[in-house]
């Protein structure tokens, strides 16, 4: 697969998602699925209040349509599984997130799903992921990036998948907090992965459908840019968080996910320490978590905190892609 297919995936999925977005904008406006607001979280958030959300769904919609119609013009013999796997997940947790979005909007619950529900709704989509992988007789050893070494976890793999499908979407969805704060650390990520399929392992399916994701997202941030026109809610979070854990997996790469994404991993673990710090001492070692918020609340505007960790992440995936390939 050469370099012009990977360009032709990236306009595609661009385009589909920057000629949608004057469409659904307005239709979601019109149905008035606007973002709610938590009173807990910045002031300088609540002037966001129906801003039109659920626009993951154009997100999912390019990536699906554009790398399945990619991936048949490339693979003469047929779409191989580990793409539709791929969609699968993004599909499965894209369905996850609209359920909460539109319990949130529809039915003015602003919490959405339970914490029950969301998370026996990812278990079951990480569990047919393994055992969908496990018939096609799919290696489950992992391998420490930069080395030859394996690790053979045997039935363990399942726990694992679990673990990283569960933790990916959930991580992703506490980076989405500000305008634009999660298209771009997101493209950034997948790009680094698509690099890796194409360049690192010639895995041509994981490679389109991540360079899918990078194209629907810069679509997407033309309008989700601050002043953001539209969020992409849980509907779109939960799905990028999900298929960047499949694609990880799909690669073997189950370990380089904490390096590429390590900007999610940081924002995850901002919350888990603000929760033990002040469940066990009552004192906050972050002014609000997650830690994008604590940034704000020292000052620093929401566009500069979005470009630093849009840099962040980039140092992140350009180091994930030296252990992997530089090493």
């Amino acid at each position: 697969m050469n370099l012009t297919v990977l360009l032709i995936t990236l306009a595609i999925a661009f385009l589909i998602t920057v000629l949608l977005s004057p469409i659904l904008i307005p239709f979601l406006r019109r149905l008035k699925f606007g973002q709610s607001i938590r009173e807990e979280g910045p002031k300088s958030h609540l002037k966001k209040t129906g801003t039109p959300t659920m626009g993951g769904i154009m997100i999912i919609f390019s990536v699906i349509i554009t790398s399945i119609i990619m991936a048949a013009r490339v693979d003469e013999s047929g779409i191989g599984y580990e793409l539709w796997l791929l969609v699968f997940v993004i599909f499965g947790y894209g369905l996850l997130g609209f359920l909460d979005d539109f319990i949130k909007v529809a039915m003015k619950r602003n919490l959405g799903l339970t914490s029950l529900q969301k998370l026996l709704g990812q278990i079951v989509i990480a569990l047919v992921f393994y055992f969908i992988l496990r018939s096609q007789g799919f290696s489950t050893a992992v391998q420490i990036p930069g080395t030859d070494i394996q690790w053979e976890l045997g039935w363990g793999y399942a726990l694992l998948i679990i673990f990283m499908l569960v933790g990916a979407s959930n991580a992703v969805n506490l980076t989405d907090g500000l305008d634009g704060l999660l298209a771009g650390t997101a493209a950034i990520a997948f790009g680094a992965f698509a690099i890796l399929a194409w360049y690192g392992t010639g895995q041509n399916e994981p490679a389109i459908f991540a360079l899918a994701v990078v194209g629907a997202l810069l679509g997407f941030l033309v309008f989700n840019a601050h002043p953001a026109k539209v969020f992409m809610g849980d509907t779109g979070s939960l799905a990028l968080g999900g298929a960047i854990a499949a694609i990880s997996i799909l690669l073997k790469m189950e370990i380089l996910l904490v390096i590429i994404g390590g900007v999610f991993v940081i924002e995850t673990l901002s919350v888990i320490i603000q929760v033990i710090s002040f469940k066990t001492t009552g004192k906050r070692v972050f002014k609000m978590s997650p830690l994008h918020h604590h940034y704000e609340l020292l000052g620093w505007s929401e566009w500069r905190v979005v470009t630093t960790f849009w840099l962040v992440g980039l140092l992140f995936a350009a180091l994930g892609i030296y252990i992997e390939v530089g090493l």
